[in-house]
């Protein structure tokens, strides 16, 4: 008789039509999905607009800025004549003209001058200097001419020994100079001015032995600083 052990029993058969059971949403499901939907197109909207409005604010700053921000005016010396280096004992009346250009470059910012000076130096040492112009007012797009006169019976220092490398100097085919212009600006843009910056403008001059300036110095365009 056989035993219960081998009798074969058969394996529950699975059910390939059984389906996977679905998820039922309910209405508050969908509600609520459909408002976080809203809620991030909405955010994504906001935030375009906000970056859009703060790129255009930055373009229209940078664009003021470029136009309202003042450059330093432009100084070219236009000329400049010692005649008295033509005579060997001239140092007793010597005398020095000079010509120098001030333009300003900026289209919309105006330059107040409170006060302006020329000094003269030869070989590193002062030899001489003059008050340049009285305060004023230079609007936007202008040229200002300087004119300055140095001489020995007033603001210029001339000495036998001073003359004597003058002619050493000459000799060898010219002399040079260095011409400085000292001034206590303000920048006026629109209805607004700075506050009061000093100015230094260095202009490299050489004569020649007729005691006229050299064409090469003629319009060269004087090194700029602020201190």
């Amino acid at each position: 008789m056989p035993s219960l052990t081998d009798i074969p029993l058969e394996a529950p058969r699975e059910n390939n039509n059984q389906r996977p059971m679905k998820r039922h949403h309910t209405a508050r499901q969908i509600a609520h999905r459909v408002k976080e939907s809203l809620t991030t197109r909405v955010s994504k909207v906001v935030c375009s607009v906000f970056l859009t409005l703060l790129l255009i604010a930055g373009i229209i700053t940078f664009v003021l800025w470029l136009s309202l921000r003042p450059h330093r005016p432009r100084f070219r010396v236009q000329s400049f004549s010692f005649p008295a280096l033509t005579q060997e004992t001239g140092f007793q009346d010597a005398e020095i003209t000079f010509d120098v250009s001030d333009r300003n470059p900026n289209q919309n910012v105006g330059i107040y001058y409170d006060s302006m000076v020329g000094t003269l130096y030869y070989r590193d040492k002062a030899i001489g200097g003059t008050p340049l112009l009285f305060p004023f007012y230079q609007p936007s797009k202008n040229t200002t001419m300087i004119h300055g006169v140095l001489n020995g019976s007033n603001n210029l220092t001339v000495t036998d020994q001073l003359w004597t490398q003058f002619m050493t100097d000459r000799a060898a085919g010219n002399v040079g100079f260095l011409l400085e212009l000292t001034a206590a600006i303000r920048f006026k843009i629109s209805s607004w001015g700075t506050k009061p910056h000093r100015m230094h403008a260095s202009c490299q001059v050489a004569v020649g032995v007729d005691g006229m300036i050299l064409s090469v110095f003629k319009d060269k365009r004087c090194s700029m600083y602020f201190a």
